[in-house]
C-alpha cells in the first residue's frame, strides 16, 4: 500500500487519470469543508511513494473532481461556492475557466465517458443537476432519475431509497445496470429495464454510503466507501455479496476510484488527510480465479 499525507486538507474525492495509469487528482478542503479554501492535488504514484506534482488552490472548499476525456491535462472540480473550476493540471496558475450557475455547494461532477461528446454534469445541494452546455433538471430526495439530456426530460424515476442518495454509478459491462448508495447505509443495484425491485440490496455499512463505483474489470463487482471509516468490496452475484472490508482510515472515507489501467488497483481518500493506493486481496483472488 502507498500513502500520501495531505496536511491540513481533508479528502473529498479522488480520481485516476483515464490517460496516465499513475496519475491521480484529489479534491480537498480545509476544516472538513465547513470553512476555508480548497486544493486540487495532482499526484503521481512512483516506487515506493506517491509524489505531489501540482497543488492548485481555490477560495472555497472542493468537493469532487473529474478528469476530461478529451485532454489529458484538464480536470474539473466542484466548489462550495456553487461553481465548477476547469483546471490545466500542468499549469500551477488559476483555473482556465469558472462555470457559475448553482446557488449552493457542488458535490458531484462527472465527464461523459464517450470521447465523441464533451458533456459535463454537476449536482448541487441546491437540488439541481446541470449538464454543460445547456440542460438543467430538478432533483428529488431518495429518487434515482434517468434523463435524456438531448430532450432534457426524465425518462425514468425510481424510488430507490427512503433517504438521500449520495452516489450512483453505471455498470461498465451493462448499460442498463446502475448502483446507488444512500444515507440509509445501503447500496441498491438496479436494472432500469425492470425497476420495480432492486436486483440486489447490499447491507453492511453502519453509516451513510458516500461513494459507489463499479469495477472496470468484473461485471458484478463494485466498491463503496462510507462515513463508517471503511471501504467495502462486493460481488452482487454472490451470496453473501460482501467480499471484504478494508479499515485503514481513521475518519470519513469520501473518495474512491478504480484504476482503469492497472487491474484491481484502488485509490481512496479520507478526512484523515490521507490518500491510499492499494490492491485489495479479494480482487487479486478474483483475478487468480478467472485466469
Amino acid at each position: 500500500m502507498k500513502s500520501f499525507k495531505c496536511s491540513a486538507r481533508h479528502g473529498y474525492a479522488v480520481e485516476i487519470s483515464p490517460f496516465f495509469p499513475n496519475r491521480l487528482a484529489c479534491a480537498t478542503s480545509q476544516y472538513y469543508g465547513i470553512a476555508g479554501c480548497g486544493t486540487l492535488l495532482v499526484l503521481e504514484q512512483r516506487e515506493p511513494d506517491i509524489l505531489l506534482l501540482n497543488s492548485l488552490d481555490w477560495n472555497d472548499g472542493l468537493f469532487d473532481v473529474t478528469w476530461s476525456e478529451s485532454n489529458e491535462h484538464v480536470a474539473v472540480t466542484g466548489g462550495g461556492d456553487g461553481s465548477l473550476q476547469i483546471w490545466d493540471t500542468a499549469n500551477p496558475r488559476g483555473p482556465l475557466r469558472v462555470l457559475k450557475g448553482h446557488t449552493q455547494e457542488v458535490y458531484a461532477v462527472d465527464w461523459s465517458q464517450t470521447r465523441g461528446e464533451n458533456l459535463l454534469v454537476s449536482g448541487s445541494w441546491d437540488h439541481t443537476a446541470r449538464v454543460v452546455p445547456n440542460v438543467y433538471v430538478l432533483l428529488g430526495d431518495g429518487m434515482l432519475r434517468v434523463w435524456d439530456v438531448k430532450a432534457g426530460s426524465c425518462q425514468l424515476a425510481i424510488p430507490a431509497h427512503k433517504a438521500e442518495i449520495l452516489s450512483c454509478d453505471w455498470c461498465k459491462y451493462d448499460q442498463s445496470i446502475v448502483v446507488t448508495g444512500a444515507i440509509d447505509c445501503s447500496l441498491c443495484v438496479w436494472d432500469v429495464r425492470s425497476a420495480g425491485q432492486p436486483v440486489a440490496q447490499l447491507l453492511g455499512h453502519s453509516y451513510a454510503v458516500r461513494r459507489v463505483k463499479f469495477s472496470p474489470f468484473y461485471k458484478t463487482v463494485l466498491a463503496s466507501c462510507s462515513y463508517d471509516f471503511t471501504v467495502r468490496f462486493w460481488d452482487y452475484s454472490r451470496s453473501p455479496a460482501l467480499l471484504d472490508t478494508v479499515e485503514h482510515h481513521s475518519e470519513f472515507v469520501c473518495g474512491l476510484d478504480f484504476n482503469l489501467h492497472i487491474p484491481n488497483q484502488v485509490v481512496d481518500c479520507s478526512w484523515d488527510e490521507t490518500v491510499k493506493i492499494y490492491t485489495p486481496p479479494c480482487l487479486a483472488a478474483l483475478q487468480t480465479g478467472t485466469s
